[in-house]
């Protein structure tokens, strides 16, 4: 098949032909191409299906569309995030007071595209001055440097990723860090002379004859494919797959339909009882082919795997038949085998159908296999950016397009492409192995604490060890300040960077009616500086491009915007540069290489505070050449500064950030300390010794931050005071550095800069405390910052945005954000579109006493091509209750709480709801493993191997729920913990994974049942990890709201009496209730103690809602509440002797008591040994003379031959169980017992109770006795090869009355029993009466899934014929009950 595009971009065509018929091609080859027009699209760093950690955006994955389309040629909507971190997404933005970042960005009022300047804006390279730089030096493309792509993946058939412009191979090794794609090969198998071996998934594989494996093992596993596929990806084959089944069942119903018919026709009257059961059956065929068109769930075909060593290298071969309609297609011995990706660099792809490009890796002698696919376009978008190359295009090409890569997977695909712990730490393991020059990594998170955690410490190690040059995204959480996101913003050793977006972008790329008329920050570029007063981002670059996507998308590029594309495109620049230097002789350090691009970068905006946006500028490469060539001989050194505040110890930080009223309303003085950090192996002698500098300091403004002339440097550090003096600044934001230079050299620019950064509120004075903002007017990007104190006692705002005088629809974003000590940013977002002036309301939460800002940006492409300002005013209203506890937890005892509030800012109105809603069980685990991790991908650079700790904890659900652990010690943190990774299973009894999950777990809808959950950790400090070999685990469950009752007195718990509902708060004025205890009626059952509720508790409400919130999440703010579970009520003590046994002797009592405990003896005893079984017949001979007719011995003998396997010989062991069953039966009266049973009265004594428990309990051991002597006989019958002339024989009469009999004392279509009635219907060919049982058996089970009656009804299913349904039921097959459980 010859499939392929032909695009027209401004009259050039591009053409990619794919040649489907090797599925395992090398890389050079090149991809799939179908015939689809570009569509831009978003795709974020991170999976856009978790559910966000918080409310705030930093976290969250809403979706946003924008109804401008980015291609000249595209219908389609743009899908656009509210900011995400550090992915590819926000689909714009800008920045305040911005300005022309060089000539090439001046005013473009007459701006137009030509066909070149169109398809260069695609893949944006003159912002940064790279075509000037190639012009001058065509062969410092990236010849020679290695990029590490940490990413979701990488497509190897991709468009422009198969050979570098000096003709080498791109990619050097695609792999999968994160163990997403990992199988279980450990089991080896033979083949017969055939060569038939049978795969993990249970099908029959023939292998290749030609293929050498001179061990004759082959190691097999399998895996379900969707586990390897993108979301989207997993859509568009469901949606293909689905036509094809359901022209298949179609077809079957007509089938089905046309029996029914023919049936009626030829029997116009139904009188017969055997007739009108026949025609039930056929009627129910029809039912159920119907019925399975509405239950159709696709979890997708099993590939088998198969792994061998061929003498020289480890190889790997998929059966992938179960993807193809084609049966002769996708057979194992047709595939061609594929080793490690570095060593021949070939790579499969699963099917025609999906078109998914795959990689394959061996690890652990060959005990795991890994197959590689990426977890969403991300990881190639950005590989393109940095590094494509399109000969039949140079306009298209990436920034460097002479470099190679390796493509790190960190992002997860179990998790939706989430990253872990795990995958950063091998792809930095995976970097160095490589020898790699440079790392891009476009992901990140928020962060507790600032360049603090282990991977930075892991990054910061191979920075200063290996002279890694780390490249990251600064994060998409703009535009307010303190957004910057970890690694990226927040980390010394990585460069991090902002999101650039020029005229000539928003034109093409972006396809805008009008560019802006000068560059600017996209508006959701994150901004510093970071919490700890470093600027956060220390660079700019285009923040859009169009670049290759994987095949499997059916294009070959993509529009995709964020700092996600950024950081790649200052990757592929710094890649020139390290190519430029390794060319000309000059030692590569990142130390060298990010002063260079801070001290020549073009600065974008005319005011300081604008660096807190773009970093030091637009980084501009042909200037840095010129810096590291002329600068070459100076000391590879990292200037660390720290700063305290003089005469304090702690805490130490990288900047001066004053944001707080209370420190901007005196001068403070501080330390800083520069300490000149060398590579590891510099030399005493040579460099340590000899380094001596002295520094001219400065300062952007003495009469603000005051600095000591000069300061001299050598290796052991100095430190000196800077005074800053904030006195006479007015509101709002301000920014200053202090900066040293080289005195002999003051053309090398700041050798290291302090950045300064002073935020002056306003302080909110009248009362009710309300501040305005008038008459704000914003074009296009504009960013108007408003900073102010909060009240003391506010705890929430509401604010109201109103717009005018405008005319096109205006989109804007408004932010607020506070600082406390060692929390997050405390973040609120919203997003507000105006198709005409109007206005909008918002209520948040806000911390008392904490500077506030509120930014409000409008989106930079939003009014573009309008002349008309947007007019803006924002007033904020603060509100407040405080209360003296603002966690509550009620302790078990029937004492209520005390809760007094008070408003300190205006009269409010007191409404508080509490209500509970979740339930937290304490586990502990069961067992814990330690064990040291065999392969390199798990060994540091120090050398030391990783280990991994798996605890295991087992939970019981007594009905189903909604279910996620709870790791107090690990969760929510990925970046700012010491621990390296975590990673959770949760398994019911036949190892079917039910929920996976990292830091951020999310609830998962479990049946009733018995579970396990794995938590995996990992370290290479094995102290550390037998430090939490005990770790308690929550398991929380949703429950049923429990509303708390309120009184207005201490008593109103137990006496019912003093209900508190609302009250008028006045200022100053405290009033008090009290919050009670949830009633015991009222606890969740089988809550054990220690147990919590948990749950929240509001106390006011929206003045602008009149409606009062029953929820309180419905209202602005609440606060946690929780309740400790109470030991249960004691048992009441058994009487010593009871009613029933009081008329009988002590020697009566022994004897019953003696009896009862051989019987239990018995039931304990094993027969998994011949021997075993042999000594358990002899008890059972002895108890039974012994006992005669004693209906529970015979039960339980009955009850022991059912536990033993079948063994050998299964007719005699089912005729044993006949025999057994027939005792039971013999042993009871069973005129007695329906004489009983009949008698409805209620017991009138314990005597009477006593009698009913037991003759209940003869009843139960009866039916069991039936039911199974009925299932034993229909298995010999089957066993015989099927019934012969069932209609009359005396098997058929035996089972019939086997069968009446039991329809005497039970259900039989019972989910207990049922199972009697499918096989009696199937004796009886009736398969579609059979399946409709059946089916009603199976929907009503609760509980764990029963593997017999889906195999039984996957017979049913072959023998009607249904190949379509048995290859549907086979694939759930393998997901309700898998051989083992996944690897982490």
């Amino acid at each position: 098949m010859d499939l392929s595009l032909q695009l027209q971009i401004g009259g050039t065509f591009i053409k990619g032909p794919w040649c489907s018929s090797c599925w395992a091609s090398p890389s050079s080859s090149t991809s799939l191409s179908l015939p689809r027009d570009f569509i831009s699209s978003l795709f974020l760093h991170r999976r856009l299906t978790r559910r966000s950690c918080s409310r705030f955006r930093s976290c969250g994955t809403r979706l946003r569309r924008s109804g401008s389309s980015a291609m000249p040629c595209s219908s389609s909507e743009t899908l656009t995030a509210s900011r995400v971190d550090c992915g590819g997404g926000g689909g714009g933005g800008g920045g305040g007071g911005v300005a022309s970042a060089g000539a090439d960005n001046a005013s473009v009022a007459n701006f137009k595209l030509n066909e070149s300047t169109f398809l260069a804006s695609l893949m944006p390279k003159k912002e940064i001055r790279v075509d000037r730089f190639l012009e001058a030096h065509p062969e410092y493309d990236g010849r020679g440097v290695v990029i590490a792509i940490f990413d979701s993946g990488f497509d190897p058939s991709a468009a422009g990723l198969h050979v570098t412009s000096d003709g080498k191979p791109k990619v050097l090794d695609v792999i999968d860090c994160t163990g997403s794609g990992d199988i279980d090969t450990s089991t080896v198998v033979k083949a017969n002379e055939d060569g038939l071996i049978r795969g993990a998934s249970g099908a029959p594989l023939i292998v290749n004859s030609s293929w050498k494996n001179p061990t004759g093992e082959w190691r097999v596993g399998c895996k379900l494919v969707y586990q390897l596929f993108t979301d989207d990806l997993t859509s568009r084959v469901k949606k293909e797959r689905r036509k094809i089944w359901d022209e298949k069942n179609q077809e079957e119903i007509a089938k089905a339909v046309k029996i029914l018919y023919d049936f009626d026709q030829k029997h116009s009257k139904v009188d017969d009882a055997k007739l009108k059961k026949t025609r039930e059956d056929l009627q129910s065929r029809v039912d159920f082919l119907k019925k399975q068109a509405d239950n159709y769930e696709d979890k997708g075909p099993v590939i088998d795997a198969v792994v061998w060593h061929d003498g020289e290298v480890w190889r790997v071969a998929l059966d992938t038949q179960s993807l193809e309609e084609d049966p002769d297609c996708g057979k194992l011995a047709d595939f061609s085998p594929l080793t490690n990706y570095r060593i021949e660099r070939k790579y499969g792809v699963f099917s025609r159908l999906d078109a998914c490009s795959f990689v394959a890796n061996v690890y652990d002698e060959g005990k795991v296999l890994s197959i590689v696919t990426d977890s969403s376009p991300h990881g190639t978008h950005v590989a393109g950016i940095a590094t494509a190359h399109h000969p039949e295009e140079y306009l298209l090409n990436g920034v460097a397009p002479g470099a190679q890569i390796i493509s790190c997977k960190i992002g997860d695909s179990r998790l939706g492409s989430m990253e872990t712990g795990t995958g950063l730490t091998r792809a930095l393991i995976a970097a160095l192995e490589h020898n790699c020059d440079l790392v891009n990594m476009s992901y990140g998170e928020a962060t507790l604490l600032p360049d603090y955690g282990r991977f930075v410490d892991l990054v910061t190690e191979a920075v200063n060890k290996r002279r890694l040059v780390f490249v990251s995204s600064a994060g998409n959480n703009g535009p307010a300040l303190t957004t910057v996101g970890a690694p990226g913003g927040t980390t010394s050793s990585i460069i991090g960077v902002g999101a650039y977006v020029s005229p000539a972008m928003a034109a093409g790329a972006h396809s805008v009616v009008e560019p802006p008329s000068e560059g600017l920050e996209y508006t959701w570029s994150s901004r510093g500086p970071t919490s700890d007063g470093d600027l956060g981002v220390c660079i700019s670059a285009p923040g859009a491009a169009v670049a290759p996507v994987p095949t499997w998308t059916l294009q070959r590029r993509m529009l995709m915007n964020g700092t996600s594309m950024s950081s790649p495109s200052a990757c592929g620049a710094i890649a020139l540069l390290l190519s430029a230097m390794k060319a000309e002789g000059i030692q590569v350090s990142p130390y060298s290489v990010r002063r260079a691009l801070e001290n020549t970068s073009t600065p974008v905006g005319d005011l300081p505070e604008d660096k807190l946006t773009t970093g030091q500028g637009l980084m501009q490469v042909d200037k840095a050449y010129e810096y590291l060539k002329q600068f070459k001989d100076c000391p590879c050194v990292f200037y660390q500064t720290k700063v305290n505040l003089s005469g304090k110890t702690t805490p130490t930080s990288r900047g001066i950030y004053l944001r707080e009223a209370t420190a901007c309303r005196q001068s403070t003085e501080w330390t800083v300390q520069v300490d000149p950090k060398f590579h590891e192996g510099a030399s005493n002698l040579k460099e340590l010794v000899p380094f001596e500098e002295c520094l001219e300091l400065h300062s952007t403004d003495e009469g603000v931050v005051r600095v000591p002339d000069y300061l001299l440097l050598t290796h052991n550090g100095r430190s000196f005071n800077v005074v800053v003096d904030p006195t006479n600044l007015g509101d709002g934001v301000h920014y200053f550095e202090v900066y040293g230079i080289d005195c002999k050299a003051p053309q090398r620019g700041p050798l290291f800069r302090i950045p300064v950064t002073i935020i002056i509120p306003k302080t909110v004075a009248n009362r009710p405390p309300v501040i305005s903002f008038q008459e704000m007017s914003f074009v296009s990007g504009h960013i108007e910052r408003r900073y102010m104190e909060v009240p003391l006692g506010a705890t929430w705002a509401e604010a109201t945005i109103r717009t005018s005088g405008f005319d096109t629809t205006r989109r804007f974003y408004i932010d607020t954000l506070q600082l406390c000590p060692l929390r997050r940013p405390i973040k609120w977002e919203s997003a507000a579109t105006f198709a005409s002036p109007s206005a909008k309301s918002f209520a948040f939460p806000v911390v008392s006493g904490q500077t506030m800002e509120l930014a409000l940006a409008q989106f930079w492409s939003s009014g573009l091509g309008s002349r008309e300002p947007t007019i803006v005013d924002f007033e904020i209203e603060f509100h407040g209750i405080g209360v003296n506890k603002e966690e509550l937890i009620l302790d078990g005892s029937e004492a209520p709480i005390k809760v007094e509030a008070e408003a300190l800012l205006a009269s409010e109105k007191l409404v508080p709801v509490a209500v509970l809603n979740k339930v937290r069980v304490p586990c502990q685990p069961v067992d814990a493993q330690l064990k040291t991790l065999s392969t390199g991908r798990d060994r540091l650079l120090s050398g030391k191997q990783i280990l991994a700790l798996t605890l295991t904890y087992k939970f019981k659900l007594e009905d189903a729920a909604e279910v996620k652990p709870y790791i107090p010690l690990l969760n929510n943190r990925i970046y700012d913990t010491k621990f390296e990774s975590q990673f959770y299973m949760i398994s019911d009894t036949n190892k079917r994974v039910h929920a996976m999950g990292d830091v951020y777990p999310e609830s998962s809808k479990l049946p009733k049942g018995e579970y396990k959950l794995q938590l995996y950790l990992r370290h290479e400090n094995v102290q550390l990890l037998e430090k939490l070999k005990q770790l308690t685990v929550f398991i929380e469950r949703n429950m049923g709201e429990v509303r708390l009752n309120l009184h207005s007195e201490p008593d109103g718990p137990v006496t019912g009496n003093g209900a508190f509902k609302s009250s008028v708060l006045m200022p100053g004025v405290k009033e008090a209730f009290y919050l009670g205890p949830p009633t015991k009626d009222k606890l969740p059952k089988n809550t054990p103690q220690g147990s919590v509720l948990v749950g929240e508790i509001s106390y006011g409400k929206l003045s602008f809602d009149d409606k009062e919130g029953k929820n309180p999440k419905d209202n602005p703010v609440s606060y946690p509440i929780s309740f400790v579970v109470p030991p249960n009520k004691p048992e009441e003590d058994k009487k010593a002797v009871s009613s029933t046994n009081s008329c009988k002797s002590v020697s009566e009592r022994l004897e019953q008591e003696v009896r009862d405990t051989k019987i239990k003896f018995l039931g304990n005893l094993k027969q998994e040994t011949e021997e075993e079984r042999s000594e358990w017949k002899k008890l059972c001979a002895c108890l039974k003379s012994e006992y005669p007719g004693y209906t529970s011995l015979l039960a339980k003998i009955l009850e022991g031959l059912l536990s033993r396997s079948e063994g050998g010989d299964k007719i005699s062991h089912h005729e044993e169980i006949i025999d057994a069953a027939n005792e039971v039966v013999r042993s009871v009266d069973v005129d007695e017992l329906a004489r009983f049973l009949l008698d409805k009265s209620e017991p009138e004594d314990e005597e009477a109770e006593n009698l009913k428990k037991k003759m209940e309990m003869t009843r139960d051991q009866l039916a069991e006795a039936l039911y199974q002597k009925g299932l034993a006989m229909a298995r010999i019958e089957n066993l015989k090869g099927g019934k012969e002339d069932v209609e009359g024989s005396s098997q058929k009469d035996k089972f019939e009355e086997n069968f009446k009999e039991l329809t005497k004392w039970v259900d039989v279509k019972s989910s207990k029993f049922g199972t009697l009635t499918v096989l009696r219907e199937k004796r009886l060919s009736r398969l579609g009466t059979a399946l409709k049982v059946l089916d009603d058996l199976i929907q009503n089970e609760n509980e764990t899934a029963n593997k017999k009656l889906y195999e039984l009804k996957l017979g049913l299913l072959e023998e009607l014929g249904w190949s379509h349904l048995v290859t549907y039921e086979k694939q759930w097959m393998q997901v309700r009950f898998p051989t083992s459980l996944p690897l982490f």
